[in-house]
């Protein structure tokens, strides 16, 4: 039932005919139907802009290449095309009544192939498809022989204005639009969202899509009202190919060998493409890719920052981070398209991906209980006759899984007037841990005189070092490490899953100039996110257990911390089962009671839209409404200590569910003008939705009560509202020549109650006033709505093949980028207390890219720099606990070879300059680190064929 009244739906669709029946329309005799492709008839040209000269009627080639000019009076007409990269092709055509004239245009030099391959052709396809858009966006796609800009899509997405990429581990993995957080992003394959593998958040991690099997990226920074509303930042619609889009079968094959500097080791991938019709009007597509990768990384952690009385500054937690990790992921598409007739075109589609994740995490972790007795600017020493040093050496042996599929079927019917729309999906993601040890911990407490002593330089900002100024020989003596605990992550499960359905319908009229359209439609998206968490944490051993037992070897390059945990040793301790470990029955129940919820979200939407397109102007514009109705579940967990009648500590775990709905009304507007052949001027203005993540509304509430009394939580917040925005945009586009763009932009965002983690301590000042939802609490972290926040920035891009140059200089191209965004947002303040302003969480103010490449003959030279600035990551308890992530810049390469027509050699260099990952506090006095991870480079070398 849509909107909870089934009328209201029904309402858009009975509006939209009537207003379509009520227009008048010009005489119709007939139709002009056709395709746009290559001169060598590889490949169709989507986005090629299709105008008949005498009508001042436009149309763009869809996916396969074909376009279509409905209800056009009886007579003879000019066709002509565009393509970036080629010069107009024309054709006459003629129109008897209720006949259909048929019309093939070939653009470019059957002989140039660099229309169809290589980077030009993905610089051609990209401007003549970001031209033909309605829509402020930007388009990334592959070649004629399935070759795409980068091997990765998250990397792929970098190179485009306004993106930057969050790093997971030195790898891209998130997407940031305009500086903006990736969960304020939505993302798409085909057109069907793509749920979120991971527990808490919606974002979705682009990494565990491989791009052989992607044939194009489309980044749309406006919407129209035909589309899902759910985005701030940017919806990223993920293609995969048509096999309708090659009039010709094609298969390529690629091979290569992965080499990381800091592993020393090698990694294998290979994928298969291909495409092929079964006769005129039936097609098959698909892919295949498969890619094992080893690397390091080596990582540091400061935490618990403070002055001593002296002035010395210093962390009482530092954290050495040794980490190896096998990643390996495979995909395959399938896609099966079906023209049974001229008006009819259906399709099915398919994608699975499986992300396995082996991570082997080492750490030495120092815990002081006192201040230093000695220190200066950059040093701080510590000895155990002043306080506890807690020395833990630890080892996490976690193996994580993630699945993505999709699955959709559909397709678009068109006759006379009449355009029909109608597609259903189910796309499903899982994350899945079982058996995971986080960690198995082993530890000596040096608390005797003269039993340890020391020193921490904090000289350099990412590699703080350690020296032990006594205590030697027992440090480093892995008889004197106990065993202290084992966390098992006996079931870790995620699942998100949607069912959605859509159709659209469309009713066109031919004016004196150009088209008008009144098109109407709805949607329903089913959505179940669950989450199940059981970890068996044991903190007793029967018998003798050391570090000694376990022992392993580091490959960790910043310090020295051995002796570690190994993981052969841990692996064959734990081989014969868990029976000599002491399960600790209260902290099991604890945590895996903490964790779980379930959550329902069901999203019932309709809109409708009016759309003008003539030679110059285009308009888009309208209204959506989404009905949201949403039910959580979750558990109250509170830990009492000693609060049994037996004297120990008492877990009480109560369920909780709550249910809420609501609907928003969401108008947009877009304009497209062409004062100039080659001049595009683009506005948008729009009001969007972005819903909660899932972690911070459902309904889990965790508290911890001391022997004292004081009772510490986290909660989660079912009474979240969803971010709010208005968006407008304005651009200017300037198409100078046949293969290159110069365009410029500015964005702003008007963004209500965006969410932050706030942290209450109960007071005067608390406005939740030390309980929330009946829970009492002294200290307490709960998501919380913000007041405002205001988003405005520009983008300046500029893309080019230098073709004018003499030779051998003319075959160089160029790709500049710049966006500049100012995100401020204001906390709500406590106790009547104004609130203090904050730059939005994960906002870089600049993000640059360059891109200079060069393709002559057999040969292509790609150099490719990124940057971005710094930006907040998380919020504190006051501006000095903010933690800031530093600004970042990553320099790769790319060459390639091709030795005949059909065969190419490359090389792939990633990450050239080991830019590192560091996280900090703003002081006082001086920069404080949080986290520092450092990568070194990787080599991909390999072979590619087509066929």
């Amino acid at each position: 039932m849509f909107f909870g009244k089934r009328h209201v739906h029904f309402a858009f669709l009975y509006s939209s005919a009537a207003i379509a029946l009520a227009l008048p329309t010009a005489a119709i005799a007939g139709d002009i139907v056709g395709s746009v492709v290559d001169a060598s008839g590889t490949r169709a040209l989507q986005g090629a802009e299709v105008e008949i000269v005498e009508l001042g009627r436009v149309d763009h080639a869809g996916t396969d290449g074909r376009f279509r000019f409905a209800n056009l009076p009886a007579g003879t007409y000019t066709v002509r095309a565009r393509y970036a990269g080629t010069e107009p092709v024309s054709a006459t055509a003629t129109v008897t009544a209720d006949g259909v004239a048929h019309i093939d245009l070939l653009l470019g030099n059957a002989a140039d192939t660099i229309l169809i391959v290589g980077q030009r052709a993905n610089l051609a396809s990209a401007i003549s498809r970001q031209r033909a858009a309605g829509t402020v966006e930007t388009v990334l796609t592959r070649d004629a022989i399935g070759q795409f800009p980068d091997q990765n899509v998250a990397e792929a997405v970098r190179r485009a204005p306004g993106v930057n990429v969050l790093d997971d581990q030195g790898e891209g993995r998130f997407v940031s639009v305009r500086g903006l957080d990736p969960n304020l992003n939505a993302a798409s394959i085909n057109g069907v969202r793509i749920p979120s593998p991971e527990s808490d958040v919606r974002s979705v991690a682009l990494d565990t899509i491989p791009s052989e099997l992607v044939e194009s990226i489309e980044i749309k920074k406006t919407l129209t009202p035909d589309m899902d509303a759910d985005t701030i930042g940017a919806t990223i619609e993920i293609n995969t190919t048509n096999a309708l889009d090659r009039k010709k079968p094609f298969v390529a094959i690629s091979a290569e060998g992965s080499y990381n500097d800091k592993t020393e080791k090698w990694s294998p991938k290979g994928s298969i493409d291909f495409s092929t019709r079964l006769g005129e009007d039936l097609g098959v597509s698909g892919g295949l890719s498969y890619y094992r990768r080893r690397f390091a990384t080596d990582g540091v952690e400061p935490d618990g920052w403070k002055t001593a009385d002296d002035g010395t500054v210093f962390a009482d937690t530092l954290e050495f981070r040794d980490y190896d990790v096998t990643r390996t992921r495979l995909g395959a598409s399938l896609s099966l398209d079906w023209r049974p007739s001229d008006t009819t075109t259906l399709f099915v589609r398919g994608l699975y991906s499986r992300f396995a994740d082996q991570e082997l995490r080492k750490r030495l972790i120092f815990e002081m209980d006192a201040d230093p007795y000695a220190g200066d600017a950059d040093h701080a020493s510590f000895r155990s006759d002043d306080g506890e040093i807690n020395v833990e050496r630890d080892l996490k042996d976690r193996f994580e899984v993630q699945h993505v599929k999709t699955v959709s079927a559909g397709g678009k019917t068109e006759t006379g007037p009449w355009k029909l729309r109608y597609e259903g999906a189910y796309s499903y993601a899982d994350e899945q841990e079982h058996g995971s040890i986080d960690p198995i911990t082993f530890r000596h407490k040096f608390e005797e005189p003269d039993e340890l002593g020391v020193t921490f330089d904090y000289t350099r900002l990412g590699h703080p070092g350690y020296t032990i100024d006594n205590g030697e020989a027992a440090f480093f003596d892995p008889t004197v490490y106990e065993f202290d605990k084992i966390e098992r992550s006996t079931l870790s499960l995620s699942k998100d899953r949607e069912w959605s359905g859509r159709i659209d319908v469309t009713r066109s009229f031919a004016l004196d100039t150009g088209t008008f359209d009144i098109q109407a439609g709805g949607k329903a998206r089913l959505r179940k996110k669950t989450f199940e968490y059981t970890q068996d944490k044991y903190d007793g051993v029967e018998g003798d257990l050391t570090l000694a037992d376990v022992l392993g070897r580091q490959s960790y390059s910043l310090a020295d911390i051995e002796p570690v945990v190994g993981k052969e040793g841990e692996r064959d301790l734990l081989a014969g089962g868990f029976d000599r470990f002491i399960l600790n029955p209260i902290d099991t129940l604890y945590e895996s009671s903490a964790a779980d919820y379930g959550a329902k979200e069901d999203v019932y939407a309709g809109y409708l839209l009016g759309r003008y397109e003539g030679s110059a102007l285009r308009i888009v514009g309208g209204v959506r409404v989404e009905r949201t109705s949403n039910r959580f579940t979750g558990n109250r967990v509170e830990t009492i200590e000693e609060g049994a009648a037996n004297g120990d500590d008492l877990v009480v775990v109560t369920p909780v569910a709550f249910e809420r709905r609501y609907t928003d009304w969401l108008p947009s507007l877009n304009l497209r003008y062409e004062p100039a052949r080659d001049v595009v001027l683009r506005f948008g203005a729009s009001k969007s939705i972005v819903r909660p993540n899932f972690g911070a509304i459902a309904p889990r509430f965790l508290v911890e009560e001391s022997d004292d009394g004081e009772r510490e939580g986290e909660f989660g917040n079912p009474a979240l509202k969803p971010y709010h925005a208005w968006n407008i945009d304005l651009a200017a586009e300037y198409y100078f020549s046949t293969n290159a763009v110069v365009q410029a932009g500015f964005f702003y965002k008007d963004i209500k109650d965006f969410i932050v983690e706030g942290k209450f301590d109960g007071d005067a000042n608390d406005p939740f006033g030390g309980s929330f939802n009946g829970i009492a609490y002294d200290e307490a972290k709960i998501p919380v709505n913000g007041d405002s926040a205001k988003v405005k920035g520009i983008e300046l891009s500029y893309q080019q093949a230098l073709t004018f140059l003499p030779a051998p200089l003319d075959g160089f191209l160029i790709n500049l980028n710049y966006t500049y965004t100012d995100a401020e947002g204001r906390l709500h303040g406590e106790g009547g207390e104004p609130g203090r302003d904050i730059p939005l969480p994960a906002s870089a103010k600049h993000t640059f890219n360059a891109v200079l490449g060069y393709e002559k003959g057999p040969l292509s030279i790609r150099l490719a720099g990124a940057h971005r600035s710094g930006y907040l990551d998380e919020i504190g308890g006051d501006a000095q606990e903010d933690r800031y992530v530093k600004s970042h810049f990553q320099f790769d390469a790319t060459v390639k070879y091709r030795i005949v027509e059909q065969v190419q050699l490359f090389a792939e260099f990633v990450n050239l300059n080991d830019a590192p990952y560091r996280a900090y506090q703003r002081g006082p006095g001086r920069d404080r680190l949080l986290q520092s991870e450092t990568y070194s480079w990787t080599g991909k070398f390999g072979v590619r064929a087509h066929f």
